[in-house]
């Protein structure tokens, strides 16, 4: 049985970058759930006990994302997870699947491209850098980023950290051109 041992969540807001101030903060939120693997220390074909509960956990987690944006719109998301050392990296991405990440796309209002997501083992304080991308569109390249973070007491050998993450907006001082949010059109934001 999948148990949730706690839930953590990160705000970070940038107000400036490279001494140029903003009108409007870059607003970063991780929420990192630390919960049990029932596959610790061995091999299964079947990872569905994973894959089940994690749809509930993606709509626990996910209000909790929209709660932390303050109000804040979420432009750009992804989600990430850390395996402890008796799991395997499968476990982690067992997580991530669409079944979790469906519950996130509602609670964001939608979101028309993939999430990005990246995975692997590591013990206590393990960092991850949980990739951004645009919510609505792949190609808008501003929204490109990541965020940090890390437990000091997650994962255990026998726990998985589950992490979501999202932004109110691209890079500060974005300036390499491209697909720019408001100008979003058809696929991926190709006109």
């Amino acid at each position: 049985m999948v148990k949730i041992r706690k839930i953590a969540v990160f705000i970070d807001e940038t107000l400036s970058e490279a001494g140029l101030e903003t009108d409007q903060p870059l607003r970063k939120v991780a929420v990192a759930a630390v919960v049990s693997n029932p596959y610790a220390g061995r091999y299964s074909e079947d990872l569905s006990e994973i894959i089940d509960f994690s749809e509930g956990l993606g709509q626990r987690l996910g209000q909790r994302l929209i709660d932390a944006m303050g109000g804040e719109p979420v432009q750009s998301y992804g989600k990430a997870a850390i395996a402890g050392w008796r799991g395997e990296q499968e476990h982690a991405n067992a997580f991530l699947t669409t079944t979790f990440a469906n519950p996130i796309r509602a609670a964001v209002g939608g979101g028309k491209a993939w999430i990005s997501s990246t995975s692997k083992r590591g013990g206590l304080g393990t960092s991850i850098d949980v990739p951004l991308a645009c919510k609505d569109a792949l190609y808008v390249r501003s929204h490109y980023d990541t965020i940090t973070l890390s437990l000091p007491d997650a994962p255990e050998p026998d726990e998985v950290v589950v992490i979501i993450a999202a932004a109110n907006r691209g890079r500060l001082n974005y300036r390499l051109g491209g697909v720019k949010f408001e100008e979003i059109e058809g696929q991926d934001g190709l006109r």
